[in-house]
């Protein structure tokens, strides 16, 4: 593949917004690399798919130790694309990692120890070439490590260099507004909050979008798609080659209920009057909310995701749509 030089035009292209109260500035939409950069993956499929990006203005990279599969290697071809394509840009990137679930075996890989997060951390550093990240994550609550011991390991890491600001994804309003006190306390930057969030998956409403706002705290949410129910694929059932009829994916086909076909047969026609995809729609109904500062994007091929950029184009919706999308989404439709 040819030497890639950045589109000079990329900060046109795209609209940022304040992550809470800090000096971040994050794009609207943000690439996940959950999927589709594995060493089962295309690698010169993920390089465009990453060039895209930043060339439409996408600065955030998001990772995790995990992502693959296997475990590790979608931080290694990164590190292989950002040391080829992007090592010029290092500080005009955001590139952040995660620690929390299952890493490597035994008892200290998994979960919220000081052990394993530094640990991890040094790992993902090593396999993406890489001095710091701009953000390090504890990926998921623990039940059982003190809450104190996560949050002074997350200050560990900032303070030894090796991340400039810390974040955490699934937590409770109630354990966020706790790790926000723990990390001020220690003068800690905390910038963002990542929840999955989605027009299926609303528990972010019930409190922890309030406290993110009383708190300060950015939010970059995941899963906007609900694993591709709010997409065109399921308007008439489930297709043979979906995720949802695969085996051992994260989503199946008892998801894909009749109500649900339905719910989404009904969302599209409004995504078709606003001349948007149903996928495009529903990026644009979580940016409404100014407290979700980026969506968290993931994608198979570089058409995906310019479908996603192009939701950007029509970001308002009326009282009238907003009120519609509440029917369909809280309301039992007839079948």
């Amino acid at each position: 593949m040819e030497k890639y030089t950045a589109n000079k035009d990329r900060y046109e292209k795209m609209q940022y917004r304040r992550c809470g109260k800090s000096g971040i500035l994050l794009p609207l939409l943000s690439l996940g690399l959950w999927h589709n950069f594995g060493d089962n993956d295309d690698f010169d499929n993920a390089r465009k798919i990453l060039r895209t990006a930043f060339d439409n203005g996408i600065t955030h990279f998001d990772l995790a130790n995990n992502y693959g599969p296997p475990y590790g290697s979608a931080e290694k071809n990164f590190g292989k694309i950002f040391n080829e394509d992007f090592k010029q840009y290092r500080d005009e990137l955001l590139i952040s990692t995660k620690a929390g679930w299952d890493m490597w075996p035994g008892p200290y890989g998994n979960f919220g120890s000081r052990k394993y997060l530094i640990a991890s951390l040094d790992q993902s550093l090593k396999r993406m070439g890489l001095d710091y990240v701009d953000i390090f994550y504890h990926h998921r609550p623990d039940p059982d490590t003190p809450l104190e011991e996560t949050m002074r390991a997350l200050d560990q890491i900032v303070r030894s260099g090796k991340a400039l600001y810390v974040g955490i994804s699934q937590y409770s309003s109630k354990d966020t507004a706790r790790a926000a006190e723990i990390l001020e306390n220690q003068g800690t930057p905390f910038l963002v909050h990542q929840p999955r969030y989605n027009m299926m998956d609303r528990w972010v409403e019930n409190g922890l979008l309030n406290t993110l706002e009383q708190q300060g705290i950015g939010s970059i949410v995941f899963s906007p798609l609900e694993q591709g129910i709010l997409t065109s694929k399921y308007l008439n059932g489930i297709p043979k080659d979906s995720r949802a009829a695969t085996k051992g994916s994260y989503l199946d086909e008892s998801q894909i209920t009749p109500e649900v076909v339905k719910q989404v047969q009904e969302l599209n026609k409004i995504a078709e009057s606003r001349d948007q995809s149903l996928a495009q729609m529903a990026v644009a109904w979580l940016l409404k909310d100014e407290r979700v500062t980026s969506v968290l994007v993931g994608v198979s091929k570089v058409s995906q995701l310019e479908d996603n950029i192009a939701a950007l184009n029509n970001l308002k919706f009326s009282e009238a749509e907003l009120q519609q999308i509440e029917v369909i989404l809280t309301k039992e439709l007839e079948r």
